[in-house]
């Protein structure tokens, strides 16, 4: 637990951008994110593709772990994934947003939403805004997709941004598709 601050005291706090589209609200890390990304990554089907090892988060200091990754990218880098908020409900839905910490194989814009809102077309919106806010704010060329080849919904959402298949990459020693955005066909 963490304690009271004393009077005048202050903390770090990481105020990046919040992105708002039709449905959905994109915006920094807080901590009562932790448990419902946790409950997310503890689906199986939905750690297989998101967890480093491909193993459900199941462990409360697994969840605050893998939190603690994406929201330090951002103390870090200035960028991270966004925690994704469904305007409706005000719910953590997923991530979506750029990850290129060190060692990874090229500026990458990523996704995973929780299983019970899949199939909305949320994965595609927040990808699309975060594209969009990437291409704004950088001076990049190309922003690519790491997509496990059994993953069809993902290379789904991939076609649907436009993304064209651009050989492979080896990520945490599995094989992935390497999909591409690239600015100079971008749509938004």
């Amino acid at each position: 637990m963490i304690p009271p601050l004393k009077p005048g005291a202050k903390l770090l706090k990481v105020d990046g951008p919040v992105i708002e589209t039709a449905r959905l609200i994109l915006r920094p890390w807080r901590s009562d994110d932790i448990a419902v990304n946790t409950a997310m990554l503890s689906d199986p089907g939905t750690a297989r593709y998101i967890t480093p090892d491909g193993i459900a988060i199941t462990t409360e200091i697994s969840g605050w772990r893998n939190a603690a990754v994406i929201s330090g990218h951002w103390a870090l880098h200035g960028f991270g994934m966004f925690a994704v908020e469904e305007k409706s409900s005000r719910r953590y839905i997923g991530r979506v947003g750029p990850w290129c910490p060190p060692g990874w194989p090229g500026f990458e814009v990523g996704w995973g939403i929780d299983r019970a809102y899949r199939g909305k077309g949320y994965a595609v919106e927040a990808a699309r805004a975060s594209i969009d806010w990437v291409f704004a704010n950088f001076e990049i060329d190309e922003i690519i997709h790491c997509i496990e080849a059994s993953n069809e919904p993902s290379k789904s959402v991939a076609r649907r941004l436009g993304a064209r298949r651009d050989g492979e990459v080896d990520l945490f020693g599995k094989t992935n598709e390497r999909w591409v955005t690239s600015r100079a066909t971008w749509k938004g």
